[in-house]
This record gives C-alpha cells, sequence and structure tokens, in this order.
C-alpha cells in the first residue's frame, strides 16, 4: 500500500512540474512552431498559401532528419484576418507548446500579436505583415518588406521612368495603405504632379468618383489589396487615358478573383518573390504546385517558405556555435538564441525571396533587407 501511495505522489508531483512549466508543453520530441492567419474568408488565398508552404519547408526539413535528429511541427489557426480573434489563437497556440511562431499573415492582426508575444518573450517572424510597427518589439522580425521600404523602393522605381504626372489610388483608413503612401510620397521627386483618389472600408464597393478622377494619368500608382484593386480595374478598363497600375504586395491574388486579360492595361508590382528570379525560386514553385496547385501560389506562401528556412539556419547555426536547442528549449530561450543570430550578421542562402541571388539578410534595428524587384502581372494590350 505504501509502494502504491509512493508511486502516486511521484505523478502527482510530475505533473504539478508539467503545470508550473510551460516547457515540459513542448517535450513530445518536435520544437513546435505556431502561426495564426486566414484560412477562410476574403484573405483566406494568403492564410493558405503561407500555411501551405510552411507545412512543405517543414516536411522538407523533417525528412532530411530536422535539427540533428529533432523534428519540427506547426500548428495553424484561423483568424479570419480579424484581430479580434488573436487573442484566443494566440492562447490556444501557448497551450499547445509553442516555442516559436510566424506570427501572423495580416498587418492588424500581427500588431495585436505583436503585444502578446513580447509579454511572453515569443520570438516570431512574420512572412507578410508589413506594417513598420509590426517590428516594434525586440522578439519580432519580418520576411516581408516593411511598409516604409516598400515605399521607399516604390518611388524609386517611378522616379527613374520619367513621369511628369501619375494618379495614386489608396484606402485611407489601414495602416498598410496609408504607411506605403507616406513613405512613397516622402521620397517620390517634386517634379512629378500626383492626382490623389482614396477610399475607406466603408466606400469601397463603388469607385465611380475615384476613376473619374484618375482617369488622365497614365500611371496609377495602388498601395491597396487585390479586391479593391479588382474592382476599380474593371471599373475603368474602357478608359484610355489609363495605360499602366503598379502596386506592392497588396495585388498579389489579383489572377484569383480577375480574369486579366479582360483589362487593356499593363498590371506591374513591387515583389520580393518572382518565380523565375532564382533557382531556388524555381524549385519552390514546381514543388509547391506539384503539392497543393496553384490556386493558392503566392509571395505570402514563398515568404513563409523562407521564414521557415531562415529559422531553421539560424538554429542549426546556434548548434554549430555551442547552443543546446531541443524540444524542451523554452519559448523564452528559443527568442534569445534567434535574436542572437538575426542581430548578429546572420545571412540566409537560399532564399526564394531573396531576388536573383537568393539571400536575405537583416539590419541592424530588425529589418529585412533584400532586393526589391518589378513583377509583370500583365503586359498592356497592343
Amino acid at each position: 500500500m505504501k509502494k502504491i501511495l509512493a508511486i502516486v505522489l511521484a505523478a502527482l508531483m510530475i505533473a504539478g512540474c508539467c503545470v508550473a512549466f510551460s516547457s515540459c508543453k513542448g517535450n513530445d520530441g518536435t520544437i513546435k512552431i505556431g502561426l495564426s492567419g486566414p484560412l477562410t474568408d476574403s484573405a483566406a488565398v494568403y492564410g493558405k498559401g503561407v500555411a501551405n508552404a510552411a507545412q512543405m519547408a517543414i516536411d522538407e526539413i523533417n525528412e532530411k532528419g530536422g535539427l540533428n535528429g529533432i523534428k519540427f511541427e506547426l500548428k495553424v489557426m484561423d483568424d479570419v484576418n480579424d484581430k479580434t480573434k488573436v487573442q484566443n489563437n494566440y492562447a490556444a497556440l501557448v497551450d499547445w507548446g509553442m516555442q516559436i511562431s510566424l506570427g501572423c499573415v495580416t498587418t492588424q492582426p500581427a500588431l495585436e500579436f505583436k503585444t502578446l508575444s513580447a509579454t511572453d518573450d515569443i520570438f516570431f517572424m512574420t512572412p507578410s505583415a508589413s506594417a513598420d510597427a509590426v517590428r516594434s518589439e525586440a522578439n519580432g522580425y519580418q520576411m516581408c518588406f516593411a511598409d516604409k521600404k516598400q515605399g521607399v523602393a516604390a518611388a524609386n522605381y517611378v522616379n527613374g521612368l520619367g513621369l511628369s504626372k501619375i494618379g495614386v489610388f489608396y484606402q485611407s483608413d489601414i495602416d498598410y495603405s496609408k504607411g506605403i503612401y507616406q513613405e512613397f510620397r516622402n521620397n517620390l521627386s517634386g517634379s512629378i504632379t500626383v492626382v490623389e483618389a482614396s477610399f475607406t472600408n466603408q466606400t469601397k464597393t463603388d469607385f465611380t468618383q475615384q476613376v473619374s478622377l484618375l482617369k488622365d494619368c497614365e500611371f496609377i500608382f495602388m498601395p491597396i489589396y487585390y479586391q479593391e484593386a479588382s474592382l476599380f480595374m474593371t471599373m475603368a478598363k474602357d478608359e484610355a487615358g489609363i495605360k499602366t497600375y503598379y502596386g506592392c504586395d497588396g495585388l498579389d491574388g489579383l489572377d484569383t478573383v480577375l480574369d486579366l486579360s479582360t483589362i487593356p492595361q499593363a498590371i506591374t508590382m513591387l515583389t520580393h518573390f518572382k518565380a523565375d528570379a532564382n533557382d531556388y525560386a524555381k524549385t519552390f514553385v514546381a514543388n509547391y504546385t506539384a503539392k497543393y496547385g496553384t490556386d493558392t501560389l503566392n509571395q505570402f506562401g514563398a515568404s513563409a517558405y523562407d521564414c521557415v528556412y531562415a529559422i531553421f539556419g539560424a538554429l542549426k547555426k546556434a548548434v554549430e556555435a555551442g547552443k543546446t536547442v531541443d524540444a524542451s528549449t523554452s519559448a523564452s530561450e528559443m527568442c534569445d538564441i534567434l535574436k542572437n543570430q538575426f542581430n548578429g550578421g546572420y545571412e540566409y542562402t537560399g532564399a526564394v525571396t531573396g531576388g536573383t541571388e537568393g539571400k536575405v539578410k537583416w539590419t541592424a534595428d530588425g529589418f529585412v533587407n533584400k532586393e526589391a524587384q518589378v513583377h509583370v502581372l500583365k503586359e498592356a494590350n497592343s
């Protein structure tokens, strides 16, 4: 009887330790990576692309033996691109044992996730939430260009086109569009006249006035998301004065909601992912298409794929330098290890979003530093 009682007491003590220390949650042999993103509703093409590509990267790493035999595991929660869903998702992921995170897919949820994860010291690298404020906590990183970087890069590109007047169509009540446009204007040549047209979430169902305002602008910069871009382009397709549309990463997915052949104008975008930019990108596209088809193939997913491999590479470097990383490493310890790598000059080679050379670095302030490219979604009709 005493022996049985001793066994019961020992079991209770072990259970108590696991309640007291969250690292026990991760002790099932895998390193756990969490993600919150839109798997349903209008932004689902982004979330599904990210979830698919991240899982594909993890599968590839695990098939090659993981991190010195330790496998990785991904858990994805649906936030429907709604920041009010993030707190519950985050709590569920922490309870699951999340040690590292890909944060959120879109900006507003990511800003909520940033605050929560900073309190718990959980490292995250978002593939696609581009607001500069996402990086305002020491535990947060981006694989995508921050909005400021996109605005600067877009302005530099437009400055080199020799234009005297352009149109701008943006959404005035979201940080993504406002942030990019502000930096674009700050860096645009003063010799270029800008015709502005804007909209809000309440007025995004009819762009008649905006089309009328911009119809004589040959070149229109559109730092907006693809759903609204689709409506504007459809309403303006008979305006012969408009020759070219130019957007940022929000235009990715446009071809999923719009038959681009019906739009006579050229459509281009600033991007960090081109399917033929390098051999890594070509291989990623071939493998992703074979596994998931083309409906959710986009730069958000390509960026998530790079996130996983960049994190894996940084952990591998840390282990080579003598750090201990395994399934029982706490989230806070993981965070310190990864910050030391990404703030210490770590370079990820093999990036599908790394331009022609396939290389990604991070600046001293934690922002991503890589080649910006112009992607032609379609040429103008002849």
